[in-house]
């Protein structure tokens, strides 16, 4: 019975097809707007994961913070605050428990040259630890030796841009560029990363030992960071608390003194955006679900004005023995079915929006099979909460005055 049930539906929906589409349509509008944006805000999401994770695993990033007392940004102060140096990195080396790698780095915004081609790179003083706490692989060539770093020798590694605008496709290993005014011997490529959720290209740089860096583009020993990641059995949280104990017992902060430098925990801000997006992305999908309420409205709409054109059909039922049930369940059929079809159309709708807009964006396509089923299930649900008065009303009507209805 019930699959004669719905076929009958199918044919009245067939035998409206115009208005029936219209009614579907705001069903259509919201699960594709619903589909779409947490599709979308999937992606993103995942964009955003993807980014941190590439800047590397379980990582804090240690950096000179604001000094105590008055001046802040801006101040007069502000430019004298207390750099890191190798005090601090060697502490860390040598105490601290729980981290995977450390690795010291400064970074400077300098021309590099190779032949007559010259162009703006970041170039990133540093040491062989980097690429583990960096989460950064090697293409092709070697990293620095420990010799290498500690002589301060003229070696580099450069990442895929720099390589293709010098070397096209070609192998950069041993040949000579010129970093700002020192002669630079490529000894290594960079696996290629990509640019971030912030339009920044990370393969846009050339790494060199932290002593030839100091000596030869800084010409100072500060450093701009400490980069340490944490092993998997040490949760980043446990190991920022260690590591800021080192650092404030090296440079001899007291007990009440406030922290002249800062950590930031990758892992915290990956969790943070992440959720972000996620209450953003829920926030207009709650507003693109008013569509499907909006409707639900318009097929309990038309399905009181179906009851009211099929009134005489109502009482021929009901006069050669069908039952209220029957009558109720036609009509609550036919509103579902109506309501699924348009739930059909807008998640291949929702699913080619967020498709589309992931390829404009930049960004993973991500459709969520759990979204996908609650949108097929929320649609027939409003179908039968909507359909039902329209269905009851046609199913208590009176067969004597259902005959008499022109």
């Amino acid at each position: 019975m019930i699959w004669e049930t719905v076929r009958l539906a199918l044919r009245s929906v067939r035998r409206n097809a115009l208005r029936s589409f219209l009614t579907l349509l705001g069903i259509v509008i919201g699960v594709a707007a619903v589909i779409a944006m947490l599709t979308i805000g999937s992606g993103t999401t995942e964009k955003v994961k993807s980014d941190i994770a590439q800047l590397g695993s379980n990582l804090l990033v240690v950096h000179p913070g604001r000094p105590a007392g008055p001046g802040g940004p801006g101040g007069a102060d502000w430019g004298q605050r207390r750099k890191l140096g190798a005090k601090e990195f060697d502490a860390l080396s040598t105490r601290l428990t729980g981290a995977r790698a450390i690795s010291a780095a400064s970074q400077k915004q300098v021309r590099v040259i190779y032949g007559t081609e010259s162009t703006s790179v970041s170039v990133t003083g540093t040491d062989s630890a980097f690429l583990e706490a960096r989460n950064w692989t090697l293409a092709s060539g070697r990293p620095f030796t420990e010799q290498e770093s500690r002589s301060g020798a003229g070696v580099c590694l450069i990442g895929e841009t720099v390589r293709q605008q010098f070397f096209g496709s070609g192998d950069p290993d041993g040949e000579l560029i010129r970093v700002n005014r020192s002669t630079c011997k490529v000894i290594g490529l960079l696996q290629a990363k990509g640019y971030t959720g912030f339009g920044q290209d990370q393969d846009n740089v050339v790494l060199m030992p932290l002593l030839t860096y100091q000596r030869r583009i800084a010409g100072n020993r500060n450093i701009d960071n400490i980069y340490v990641s944490a092993d998997d059995s040490v949760s980043t949280s446990e190991l920022q608390t260690r590591l800021e104990n080192i650092l404030r017992d090296v440079r001899r902060i007291p007990p009440d003194g406030e922290d002249d430098f800062g950590v930031r925990d990758m892992t915290q801000i990956a969790d943070t955006m992440a959720s972000a997006s996620a209450t953003m992305t829920g926030m207009l999908g709650a507003v693109a679900g008013v569509s499907l309420l909006v409707g639900g409205i318009g097929i309990m709409n038309i399905m009181l004005v179906s009851v009211t054109e099929r009134t005489r059909e109502i009482g021929i039922r009901l006069a050669i023995g069908a039952q209220e049930k029957h009558i109720l369940i036609q009509f609550l059929v036919e509103a579902t079915v109506l309501s699924l079809l348009g739930g059909i159309i807008g998640i291949l709708l929702g699913l080619s929006l967020a498709g589309g807009a992931a390829i404009a964006l930049s960004i993973p396509f991500a459709p969520n099979p759990a979204v996908v089923l609650l949108a097929v299930g929320f649609s027939a649900l409003i179908g039968m909460v909507f359909g039902f008065f329209p269905a009851l009303r046609g199913a208590r009507l009176d067969p004597i005055d259902a005959l008499r209805h022109e």
